[in-house]
């Protein structure tokens, strides 16, 4: 039982975060949006290729519904030293973000972030729900349920098949018609 992560919420949408600056944002306001979720930091192995791919992604996807939620988190090695402020500056600074970027949080522990014991229990690996490292990204549907989580060495773009199909753009065929 120790393990396990209980929670009640049923939907992403049922929480309210708080943004960099401190206000509280109620995350109902991304409804019917897909959601890439992600713990960040700016002084990771992984940051430059991320937040690279990222924003690029971002503003591929933005007009159909896609939004980035990124989370600074400083819980490995120390790689998010600054405020949640400074986060959010160097994220739009340096690589152009224009998605939203939160407040710092725990991913991991006694006092991990309510959204990450919901984005944890919805896709556990199979070494348990633990963060690993850094940009681990869960993919959330437009109702709010998580898709799918991707580790930190799986690339922002190498997900774009996934991210299109939650947006509903697939590129399903169309059903045979028998003549």
């Amino acid at each position: 039982m120790g393990s396990s992560i209980s929670v009640s919420e049923k939907s992403i949408h049922e929480f309210t975060v708080k943004n960099s600056s401190g206000k509280e944002v109620d995350l109902s306001v991304y409804q019917g949006k897909v959601l890439l979720v992600v713990n960040v930091a700016s002084k990771c192995g992984f940051t430059e290729s991320n937040y690279t791919q990222l924003t690029e992604l971002y503003r591929k996807y933005k007009d159909q519904g896609f939004v980035i939620l990124a989370f600074p988190c400083n819980q490995f090695l120390s790689q998010e030293p600054g405020t949640s402020q400074e986060a959010h500056e160097f994220a739009c600074t340096r690589f152009k973000a224009e998605y939203p970027v939160f407040q710092k949080v725990r991913v991991n522990g006694s006092k991990t972030a309510p959204i990450y014991k919901f984005l944890k229990s919805k896709k556990p690996t199979l070494l348990g729900a633990r963060i690993k490292w850094n940009f681990t990204k869960f993919l959330v549907d437009k109702d709010g349920q998580v898709i799918d989580r991707y580790g930190p060495t799986v690339s922002p773009l190498s997900i774009e098949k996934d991210i299109k199909k939650a947006l509903g753009d697939a590129g399903e065929e169309l059903p045979s018609v028998n003549l």
